[in-house]
């Protein structure tokens, strides 16, 4: 398997558009606490950079959900297997997320998250990829707007590798 590279994003630009939506939140919600729920795994380094970015307080927590398919095609099916653990009843919610792809996987946490009845959720993503889109979804605060290749690093994997690369790349998969 080969690939070519599409695009890079480079470990500045990647911050500058965090730091961004760090403010946007920071201000939408200067006089509430909210509650952030990063999708594990790939959240993992966005969350952090975010939260350390946001000014005011807040609360956060995990979930986990495994599709059921191949790599490259979701076939819908959705399992939890890791819920929430904090109280976010009257909360206000901020869904985090590395991509948002398909929609499938953020339509069925949404749907979950509004029956533990939260004052309000909103979807915070860092790239927004409407290439393969399914299941519409509102996304409230958004980095980057990516209509194709396979992206890796800065979080996002092949296979559990490239997740350590401080920038994203966007390939074109040749076989």
């Amino acid at each position: 398997m080969e690939y070519r590279i599409l695009k890079k994003i480079s470990e500045e630009t990647i911050s500058k558009k965090v730091e961004e939506i760090a403010q946007n939140i920071s201000s939408d919600y200067k006089d509430k606490e909210p509650v952030l729920i990063g999708i594990l795994n790939g959240c993992f380094i966005f969350m952090a950079d975010l939260i350390r970015k946001i000014s005011i307080p807040l609360e956060l927590d995990f979930v986990r959900l495994a599709s059921y398919g191949s790599n490259s095609a979701s076939s819908g099916r959705i399992r939890l297997t890791k819920d929430v653990e904090l109280l976010i009843r009257g909360k206000p919610v901020i869904i985090v997320e590395d991509i948002v792809d398909t929609g499938l996987t953020l339509s069925y946490l949404i749907k979950h998250i509004e029956k533990k009845a939260p004052e309000s959720i909103k979807v915070c993503t860092l790239i927004n990829k409407v290439e393969r889109r399914y299941k519409e979804v509102v996304i409230d605060y958004q980095g980057f707007d990516l209509k194709e290749g396979f992206l890796v690093g800065y979080g996002l994997d092949y296979g559990e590798n490239y997740r350590y690369l401080p920038y994203i790349l966007s390939l074109k998969i040749e076989d």
